[in-house]
């Protein structure tokens, strides 16, 4: 099953990135750059799937992405240099 989560990305001082997300405020990673970060989320995410079972909690609406032919709006960042 694939979802659709909206993330925050913020730089640390030190370096680095801690992700969070507004509709998933157990969500919680961070990574010493982008993709690190990224690749970080996917643990982050199995670690709140299971959480949500193990309290019988339900995934807020419209996360799940239903089947690979529905439209899926994706923002990212691209680096020109």
């Amino acid at each position: 099953m694939e979802y659709k989560i909206p993330l925050v990305l913020t730089p640390q001082p030190e370096g680095g990135y801690t992700v969070t997300s507004p509709l998933l405020p157990e969500l919680v990673t961070e990574g010493d750059s982008l993709d690190e970060s990224l690749e970080n989320v996917k643990d982050a995410f199995r670690a709140v799937l299971e959480l949500y079972q193990e309290l019988g909690r339900s995934l807020p609406e419209n996360i799940q992405i239903p089947d690979e032919k529905s439209l899926l709006w994706l923002e990212t960042v691209v680096s020109a240099s």
